[in-house]
């Protein structure tokens, strides 16, 4: 009886020191569904399903662009458009005022490698490509000459390898650098931030971190202050995390990855921050002004300065919702509107609809790029059948729909 006896005092005193233990913390799976609504391809009553508000009508600018992603008015006040799987950057021009491009489009650069981001400040337009940031100028045709790389050596893309940039009301050059990963350590110190240098590569510095992929961003235009819209985690359910509308302030961090939504921390996450848990980190990090529906998929942002829309609209943010892939019911597809009040966002509610059709079973475009027009109407591209709308507001014009595919002139 020796042995049996002593193999049952064991056992007590294992379960007894387990009970003193402190409890484990809690662990989730990862959760999520995989679906992603079936592309229907552009016809001509395509358009007609979209929906705007009252008083506001949508056309169809361009067709047959292939990629079309970034969208940016250069000082010529021509049309630039990024392409990341054709390498290249497209210039549109609208020559006669209709509302619709003419002609055939040209390159205004190529071979760069996954160009994504593009701004204009002065003569000057900026680029870039998931490994670095080129500048140049623009000649008279639009293309962009003898562009030079001012920032080497981006962080390896990864899962996020679109980068965007901005020209920031201090003259200085922001990058959105997103993570590798969906959610991890990362081992580079520069993936989940947006990184700030001068124009020209010097002062290169971390401006923010704990983003995990802020493609949009953009500065008030009464308060200068930045904003930008991050996308969360995936495989965390249907419902969370939530897409983050955040203000963008230097040297803050925003949580990724161990916190998600309103600095809650991640669960499903199971690694802890050095030297402290998640509980201990996360509420010294800076939460949403704002959240949205999870797996949105927010892109550009635009800030409304113009003249043309009615008066409430100006200072508001509009947001292409690229779509969700990771949720049960599909959501996003659409371009939202940000009401922003005495510089401070208090909704967001949608502004174009109607790209999901046939009850979510299909999509019949993904909006990826925004911008304003000097006229001010607003240009929103969809990269998945390759055209550019443009949103008016006030008399109702006629449509020229352009559907033949177009060769770019080289």
């Amino acid at each position: 009886m020796e042995k049996p006896m002593k193999r049952l005092y064991g056992l007590c005193l294992m379960v007894f020191l387990a009970a003193q233990a402190p409890p484990a913390p809690e662990r989730h799976r990862v959760a999520g569904t995989a679906y992603q609504p079936e592309k229907r391809e552009f016809s001509s009553d395509a358009v007609e399903r979209l929906q705007v508000p009252d008083g506001f009508q949508i056309r169809v600018f361009a067709a047959g662009l292939g990629n079309p992603r970034m969208l940016a008015v250069g000082p010529d006040k021509r049309v630039y458009v990024t392409r990341p799987e054709q390498n290249d950057v497209i210039v549109l021009e609208d020559v006669d005022g209709d509302g619709q491009a003419e002609g055939v489009p040209r390159q205004a650069a190529s071979g760069l490698n996954r160009v994504h981001g593009i701004a204009f400040h002065k003569d000057k337009i900026h680029l870039a490509t998931t490994e670095q940031v080129f500048t140049g100028e623009l000649d008279a045709s639009g293309r962009a000459s003898e562009l030079r790389p001012v920032l080497k050596r981006l962080p390896d893309g990864g899962q996020h390898p679109n980068r965007t940039l901005g020209v920031g009301p201090d003259g200085m050059l922001y990058v959105s650098v997103g993570s590798t990963c969906n959610a991890c350590i990362e081992t580079n110190p520069e993936h989940a931030t947006i990184l700030q240098s001068k124009l020209s590569g010097g002062g290169r510095t971390i401006f923010a971190r704990g983003l995990r992929n802020t493609i949009g961003f953009a500065w008030h235009p009464d308060t200068g202050e930045m904003w930008g819209m991050d996308n969360g985690s995936d495989w965390r359910g249907d419902d969370q995390p939530p897409e983050e509308l955040n203000r963008i302030v230097k040297q803050g961090h925003y949580g990724w990855p161990f916190c998600m939504g309103d600095r809650q921390p991640d669960s499903y996450l199971p690694d802890d921050p050095v030297d402290e848990t998640k509980a201990e980190f996360c509420p010294a990090t800076i939460g949403p002004a704002l959240s949205y529906q999870a797996h949105a998929a927010p892109l550009q942002m635009v800030f409304y300065t113009g003249n043309v829309f009615p008066t409430r609209f100006r200072g508001d943010a509009f947001v292409a919702m690229h779509g969700s892939w990771n949720r049960s019911e599909p959501v996003g597809y659409s371009v939202v509107r940000v009401d922003f009040e005495n510089g401070r966002p208090v909704a967001i509610e949608d502004f174009v609809t109607g790209f999901l059709v046939d009850d979510g079973q299909g999509y019949i475009g993904r909006p990826a790029g925004i911008a304003m027009l000097p006229d001010g109407s607003l240009l929103i591209s969809d990269d998945e059948n390759g055209v550019i709308y443009r949103v008016s507001y006030g008399r109702k014009v006629s449509q020229r729909l352009p559907m033949r595919e177009l060769n770019v002139v080289r």
